[in-house]
């Protein structure tokens, strides 16, 4: 069907619905990877079922990461052996997801209250040719001055994604070199034991994740 033919109504969502479906790709890919390995955890463990996705035993992120943090030093995840941490690949451009992320994550530490103090929430960049450490730096702790960001090199960075199941990919690429990038919106969460056990759709809620973590603290 040629464009003159075509619904007014359909052109406008056209013209004004790219970031909306760049968000719902996002969300999307979320929510297929947490349907995908939902049943590796396994269905029931005669436990009270987290709020979040049960992702026990599964061998996605097996390897951690080998990364740089804000600061300049190298981090690795058993550095944080000891706390709960929550990892999540994002970049610092990111107009949307990203940042409520981060909200989100902030309004769960002051839920947590003293608890806090024991966990650690990592912000990975998908973005390392415009996230250097020191933009990291200035961006991540803004939302909390606890939360870290973490850099690599390209190809690094794209080990690491792979390794933890994580999408993500420039688009909008303009002739002046700027663009954006699409990517799971999803984080992960470790036990202090440094185990993978939880995924999170993006935008679940700052108090089903403080009551999981609040859980992983207490050693379940």
């Amino acid at each position: 069907m040629s464009i003159s033919t075509r619904s007014p109504i359909v052109a406008s969502r056209n013209d004004v619905g790219t970031a909306r479906r760049r968000r719902l790709l996002r969300t999307a890919l979320g929510g297929a990877l947490a349907a995908s390995i939902v049943f590796v955890a396994g269905c029931d463990r005669g436990a009270k079922a987290f709020r979040n996705t049960d992702v026990t035993g599964s061998d996605i992120a097996k390897n951690g990461f080998e990364l740089i943090d804000h600061s300049g030093a190298p981090r690795t995840l058993q550095d944080y052996r000891g706390k709960v941490v929550v990892v999540f690949f994002g970049f610092t451009h990111c107009p949307d997801v990203c940042p409520t992320t981060l909200v989100e994550m902030a309004e769960t530490m002051k839920l947590l209250g003293e608890k806090a103090d024991r966990v650690q929430v990592l912000f990975v960049t998908v973005d390392p040719e415009r996230d250097a450490p020191e933009l990291l730096a200035k961006y991540v702790p803004a939302f909390d001055p606890r939360f870290v960001g973490l850099w690599g090199d390209p190809d690094r960075i794209a080990r690491t994604a792979k390794d933890f199941k994580v999408f993500y990919q420039k688009t909008q690429v303009s002739s002046s070199g700027s663009y954006s990038i699409d990517h799971t919106a999803g984080s992960y969460v470790f036990d202090p034991q440094g185990r993978l056990r939880l995924f999170l759709r993006h935008g679940a809620g700052a108090e089903p994740l403080a009551e999981d973590i609040t859980r992983l603290l207490n050693g379940e």
